[in-house]
């Protein structure tokens, strides 16, 4: 399903994605494409990516083909999705300690667009930061790794 969506192979299309796209929330999922759960994640975008085509713009980001976006989001698991509005990066308090991306994929598409639906409204407020609407219990959970402290 990932061919369905637009993929960014180099900072200059992730750049030119998130400053670029005025008045929507940019979805970029970070991962591989042969991965199993990004997979299972880009069929979940997919499907919601015409719901949702007048609030958000999704994006594929090879982790290996973006390097410094990947180091400069800590992008230790995959797959893991950001997001932007209007250029801001907008955090979302998943009751986990890392509120800068989503790790993991959505359990439901209807998770990912109440998600969106969130973000896209906060935005609009002026909000930076929002809580998410999603059940802890379809969070996936993970613990932080810090290395070198």
């Amino acid at each position: 399903m990932s061919f369905f969506l637009p993929k960014l192979s180099c900072k200059k299309d992730v750049d030119e994605a998130i400053k670029g796209v005025a008045e929507k929330v940019v979805a970029l999922r970070f991962g591989r494409d042969e991965d199993p759960v990004c997979l299972q994640l880009d069929e979940i975008l997919s499907k919601t990516s015409h719901d949702l085509k007048n609030m958000t713009s999704i994006y594929l980001v090879d982790v290996d083909k973006v390097p410094v976006y990947t180091r400069y989001f800590d992008i230790s698991y995959i797959p893991s999705t950001v997001f932007f509005f209007n250029g801001q990066h907008m955090k979302v308090d998943y009751g986990s300690p890392d509120h800068t991306k989503f790790v993991g994929c959505f359990k439901c598409k209807q998770d990912f667009i109440d998600l969106v639906e969130v973000i896209y409204r906060g935005a609009m407020r002026g909000k930076l930061i929002v809580q998410s609407p999603i059940d802890p219990r379809n969070i996936p959970k993970y613990d932080l790794l810090y290395h070198d402290i």
